[in-house]
């Protein structure tokens, strides 16, 4: 028997195990973390892990590589965040360019609200500045008048 080819494909099994799915290895790191009570933070990940580990690019079974899995991780996270993950492409192209079409609909009309919002944010603060310059106006007005008369005025009127 060759020991070096067993020892090669159970590290190969043991790192299988750590990928992120519902694997022997990952339910046992699980509950003994849960169990021990002060690593149930462990528990919590390995639950996270398995669920959405492989959305997130985290995939602990490839650790012999470990630039790779770094780079990979930070690309899927990235796509993750920025609603462009590769999984979202579902096989069938009219569908998938039917998708691509609307979400760039979308995005025109988000830009044309924005803009609007953009306008009116100008426009108000136009008004805004109409009527601080009124009532400034008012105030010099009645100011200059009470200056004028020599005779103060408690009343402001408006």
């Amino acid at each position: 028997m060759n020991t070096s080819t067993q020892s090669t494909t159970r590290q190969g099994n043991w790192r299988h195990q750590l990928r992120p799915a519902w694997t022997p290895l990952n339910i046992a790191i699980m509950v003994i973390s849960f169990m021990t009570g002060v690593f149930w933070w462990v528990g919590l990940f390995m639950i996270a892990y398995m669920i959405w580990g492989r959305d997130w690019g985290f995939d602990f079974s490839s650790w012999g590589n470990v630039e790779d899995s770094v780079n990979r991780m930070g690309d899927n996270l990235k796509s993750a965040f920025d609603g462009t993950a590769k999984s979202s492409r579902t096989g069938n192209a009219a569908f998938d360019d039917w998708r691509a079409a609307e979400i760039k609909r979308l995005e025109e009309e988000r830009q044309k609200l924005e803009e609007a919002r953009r306008e009116f944010e100008n426009y108000m603060a136009e008004l805004r500045r109409a009527r601080d310059r009124e009532e400034f106006d008012r105030f010099q007005s009645q100011w200059n008048a009470r200056k004028a008369g020599g005779a103060p005025s408690d009343t402001i009127n408006r």
